[in-house]
C-alpha cells in the first residue's frame, strides 16, 4: 500500500504559477514512476505529466508543454508539479498517483495503468 497526499492547490490568476507537491508514504520501494492527472467538472480525468523515480525521465501532455515541469526529491518521496503561465482552462482537481509498470509505449498516459491515488488538490485560475 501506498498513501499520497497531494498540497499546494489554490487560486492564482491568469498568467500566475503554483507548485503542486504529492508525498508518497507506505510501500514507497514498489514506486517505479509517479504521476499527475486532473480532472475539470463534467470532464474526463486526463494526464498531465509522469516521471521516472530512477532516473528521472519526464513525460508531459502536450497541453502542459513549456508551461508545467514535474520533478522529484528521492529523498523525500515528494513529486512535484511546477505550473506556469496559468490559464483559465487548467482549473481542475490535480491528482497525483503511482503507476503500476513502465512497460509498453504510452504506461505513461494510460489511466487504466495507475494504481494508488492521492485525493486530489483544487487548482483554480481565474482574475
Amino acid at each position: 500500500q501506498v498513501q499520497l497526499v497531494e498540497s499546494g492547490g489554490g487560486l492564482v490568476q491568469p498568467g500566475g504559477s503554483l507548485r503542486l507537491s504529492c508525498a508518497a508514504s507506505g510501500s514507497i520501494f514498489s514506486i517505479n514512476a509517479m504521476g499527475w492527472f486532473r480532472q475539470a467538472p463534467g470532464k474526463e480525468r486526463e494526464f498531465v505529466a509522469a516521471i521516472r523515480w530512477s532516473g528521472g525521465r519526464t513525460y508531459i501532455a502536450d497541453s502542459a508543454k513549456g508551461r508545467f515541469t514535474i520533478s522529484r526529491d528521492s529523498a523525500k518521496n515528494t513529486v512535484y508539479l511546477q505550473m506556469n503561465s496559468l490559464k483559465p482552462e487548467d482549473t481542475a482537481v490535480y491528482y497525483c498517483a503511482t503507476v503500476k509498470t513502465t512497460y509498453g509505449s504510452s504506461w505513461y498516459s494510460n489511466i487504466g495503468n495507475y494504481n494508488y491515488w492521492g485525493q486530489g488538490t483544487q487548482v483554480t485560475v481565474s482574475s
